[in-house]
């Protein structure tokens, strides 16, 4: 059986090494050191995660994240140099999946990249199965809005609405449940995992981003509503 590729960017040497040496056991690491050789490598190679620093010489983590998202689902984690919440957040709404601060202990990265690899290939076993159903349950139709899980959209007034992979599997989550109210917990373990590593701020962030992408759409309804206390549900008009 063949080693998932990891593509692991860090510019401090030491660091780099020190997480190649960790993970090559159990993966197959490619390490670079700036943000442009990064973007170069991946756009000709495929891989099955990213491990990805914030403050990168030339290109920084932040438009790595961004191009790599552009393209594509891969899961990516972003290694932060200090415990900010601006860091973690930025991060987040550009669509990475996961973060570890520095300094960290290789075991948690290891657990991390376990997890996120886990939680990322069973949405996608998932999502193959559901293409073997009838292509009507794979379609949501309410007032005003069209959730596919094919085109993993949604189409809001008629303009389509692009999200990150966790956007959608919450979006799904909720659409499939109008009027259900779901925990930060419940949330967890449906989307993210019993395994998640995370904190639950990770949860207010994505259904915060959700929120506001379908809320841009001119005349759109507040399909995701807070109910304080308890978590968030999906309404809509008339039911």
């Amino acid at each position: 059986m063949s080693k998932d590729k990891l593509l692991v960017v860090e510019d401090e040497e030491h660091i780099g090494e020190l997480i190649k040496a960790y993970l090559d056991e159990e993966f197959e690491v490619t390490l670079v050191n700036d943000g442009g050789t990064a973007l170069e490598i991946y756009s000709h190679d495929r891989f099955d995660l990213v491990i990805l620093d914030i403050m990168l010489p030339g290109v920084n983590g932040w438009d790595v994240c961004r191009q790599i998202r552009r393209t594509g689902d891969i899961p990516i984690i972003m290694l932060t140099a200090k415990d900010e919440d601006i860091d973690k957040i930025l991060g987040l709404e550009l669509g990475a999946d996961d973060y570890v601060t520095k300094p960290f202990n290789p075991r948690e990265l290891l657990a991390r990249v376990k997890a996120v690899l886990r939680r990322f290939k069973g949405s996608q076993d998932e999502g193959s199965q559901e293409t073997c159903q009838d292509e009507d349950t794979q379609i949501l139709e309410y007032p005003g809005i069209i959730v596919n899980s094919f085109t993993r959209q949604a189409v809001v007034n008629g303009q389509p609405v692009d999200f990150t992979p966790k956007e959608f599997e919450l979006l799904w989550l909720f659409a499939s449940n109008p009027g259900m109210v779901f925990s930060r917990d419940h949330l967890i373990q449906k989307v993210w995992g019993f395994d998640y590593l995370g904190e639950t701020r990770t949860i207010d962030s994505t259904v915060k981003r959700l929120r506001r992408k379908l809320e841009a759409v001119p005349g759109a309804f507040y399909y995701i509503q807070t109910v304080w206390g308890m978590g968030y549900k999906f309404e809509v008009p008339g039911i």
